[in-house]
Formats: structure tokens, C-alpha cells, sequence
């Protein structure tokens, strides 16, 4: 996998496939991984929020969700193939896991949605060990919740938890996790367990998934997103002049 600056952010040109490629082969040799995806409302707030972005810099993957920085990467000079997107590559990771019967643990949401969600990806892959699974509503308990993990046996963590959150969780005690890999996974169980739809394809693929997301809690994501892209558009508009 190649590595780009894009924004002040790094992330990894990389496919799908040889994404998974990469982490199962460092999992088999007990090598820590941690993973973690951009999109523009995370590189809009890495800017200016210096303790998310070294979390993010930290991380030995860094993949880009979202078609809003394919583009903008692409309209910057760098040939991106594709996006890997969170969600695809949590299901990607599943069944790799199920095949070669890696532990995985489910960390984030409320007690309904992730209950939903284990039950939704054992549907999916039968095979799939969950060594354990929790709540995201535990931060008077963090070290206890760590150690679960640990003595869960889990070799895979997902953390569905919001940014920055969940990046400065994983970064602070990935020492400790006693896992070979962590992946933060923003909504995506509120997706798999129903609560929350996504974008038809045709939307994924052409940049409009976040009005999507207004479409259905206007709002609660109309000023967010409005911000937010009105911020990137300006950093980008800033560094294409820069180049020439």
C-alpha cells in the first residue's frame, strides 16, 4: 500500500482486497494493527483538533471512507482507485474472521443495537466466534472494559463509537487491548442492526451518501454537514492554488 499526504491527513491508497489482504496477513503473525478511515468531516476537525489527528497518525492503516475525498484527493493529482468504506470492510473482515476462526469483540452503541448487531453478523457468518461484546456507554469503567477485552481472547475489535472518541480511546490503550487488531467503526452497527438505513449505491458512488444522511435527520445533520463541507471545499480550492 502506497502512502499520500492528502490535507495534512495521511491515508493509504489501497483496494478492498488488498486491504484485507494486509491485515490477515498481519494478524497471522500476531503483528498489532491499528486501523482507522477518513472521511471529510474527520479531516475537516484534524485540523484543527491535534490530539484526534496524531490519533489518526498513529494508525499503521489508514483507509478512505468516503467518495468525497476520492474525489478530492483525485482532483489534487493522486490516483485513487477506490473507497473503503467502513462498513463493506467491517462485513470484508467478518468473514475472513469466520473462515480462519479469529475471536472477534464488539465494542460501541447502545445494549439494544449491539445485541442486534451480534445477532445480524452470526446470522451472516454462522462460524464467526464473538468472544465478547459491549456498550459503547462505559467511560466511568474504561480500564475494566479494557481488561475484558484482553481476557476475552478477541484477535479483532471493532469500536463503534463516535470521532474523536473512539480514535483517542483505541490510541490511548492499544498497549492494553491485548488484541492483533483494532478498527474504529463509527455507525456502523446502528446500520447492520437496522436502526439506521444507508444510502442506496448510487449515492455511495457519486458522493451523496452525507445528504442522504440529512434526508433522514434533517435536523440533527443539515448544520454539520453544511460546515463541514463548506470547510473542505475551502481547503481544497486553497491547495489546488498552492500548486500551480
Amino acid at each position: 500500500m502506497k502512502r499520500i499526504e492528502f490535507l495534512k491527513a495521511p491515508m493509504d491508497i489501497a483496494t478492498m482486497q488488498e486491504t484485507v489482504s494486509f491485515i490477515e496477513n498481519r494478524i497471522e503473525q500476531k503483528q498489532f494493527l491499528q486501523h482507522v478511515v477518513v472521511n471529510v468531516a474527520k479531516i475537516v476537525n484534524m485540523q484543527k483538533d491535534p490530539v484526534l489527528a496524531e490519533s489518526v497518525k498513529a494508525c499503521e492503516v489508514i483507509n478512505i471512507d468516503g467518495m468525497g475525498v476520492v474525489f478530492g484527493a483525485r482532483f489534487l493529482g493522486h490516483a485513487v482507485p477506490e473507497r473503503v468504506a467502513g462498513v463493506d470492510l467491517f462485513h470484508e473482515l467478518l468473514a475472513m474472521s469466520a473462515k480462519r476462526d479469529f475471536p472477534v469483540f464488539l465494542l460501541g452503541a447502545t445494549e439494544e443495537v449491539v445485541s442486534k448487531t451480534v445477532d445480524k453478523v452470526k446470522a451472516q457468518n454462522p462460524n464467526l466466534n464473538i468472544a465478547g461484546f459491549n456498550n459503547g456507554y462505559f467511560w466511568e469503567a474504561e480500564e475494566a472494559i479494557v481488561t475484558k477485552i484482553r481476557e476475552s481472547g478477541a484477535k479483532l475489535l471493532f469500536v463503534a463509537i463516535t470521532s474523536p472518541k473512539k480514535e483517542n480511546f483505541i490510541n490511548k490503550w492499544q498497549d492494553k487491548l491485548g488484541v492483533d487488531f483494532v478498527m474504529g467503526v463509527g455507525g456502523t452497527f446502528d446500520v447492520v442492526a437496522g436502526k439506521v438505513k444507508r444510502a442506496p449505491q448510487w449515492m455511495q458512488k457519486t458522493g451523496l451518501e452525507w445528504l442522504y444522511r440529512v434526508i433522514q435527520e434533517p435536523s440533527r445533520m443539515w448544520r454539520r454537514y453544511l460546515v463541514t463541507n463548506s470547510k473542505f471545499a475551502w481547503l481544497l480550492i486553497k491547495a489546488k492554488l498552492r500548486s500551480f
